[in-house]
């Protein structure tokens, strides 16, 4: 008699969750109303931190428009509805930022303050590595010094 095989179509193989495919980057990060709270945590952060106060410099006063625009920006690039085209033109990323001197320290301050915005949403490990990861090249594409 023949012994018998094991069935390894049972086996299953560990996923790790996709991100970057449809909105799939946008519901882990909690919808649109997910992405606004981590805008302000962001914003909250570039307030507050020491690292950032050159980066804050940058901005204005009232943050409401930055914290719209970033906002807008960031449902679009999860997969959400592509609103910042219609409210501000097309996006050029490294073109919008060129006036502003924007070296390898203020890119790893805004980088600090996204990543404790991230930290505090209680975003799995892997959606946070993503969306740096993600945003560590725009980043770096805006240095100009």
């Amino acid at each position: 008699m023949k012994p018998q095989q094991e069935d390894i179509s049972a086996v299953s193989k560990p996923t790790a969750p996709v991100f970057g495919v449809g909105d799939r980057t946008l519901q882990a990060a909690g919808g649109e109303a997910g992405v606004k709270k981590l805008v302000d945590a962001f914003y909250e952060y570039m307030d507050t931190l020491p690292e950032a106060v050159t980066i804050r410099a940058m901005h204005a006063e009232d943050l409401t428009e930055s914290r719209e625009k970033l906002t807008t920006f960031l449902v679009g690039w999860m997969g959400g509805p592509s609103r910042y085209a219609e409210k501000y033109g097309s996006m050029n990323i490294p073109g919008a930022h060129r006036h502003l001197a924007i070296g390898v320290a203020e890119k790893e301050a805004w980088l600090l303050c996204m990543q404790k915005a991230l930290d505090d949403q209680g975003y799995e490990e892997v959606f946070k590595r993503y969306v740096m990861v993600q945003l560590s090249f725009p980043a770096e594409m805006c240095r100009n010094r």
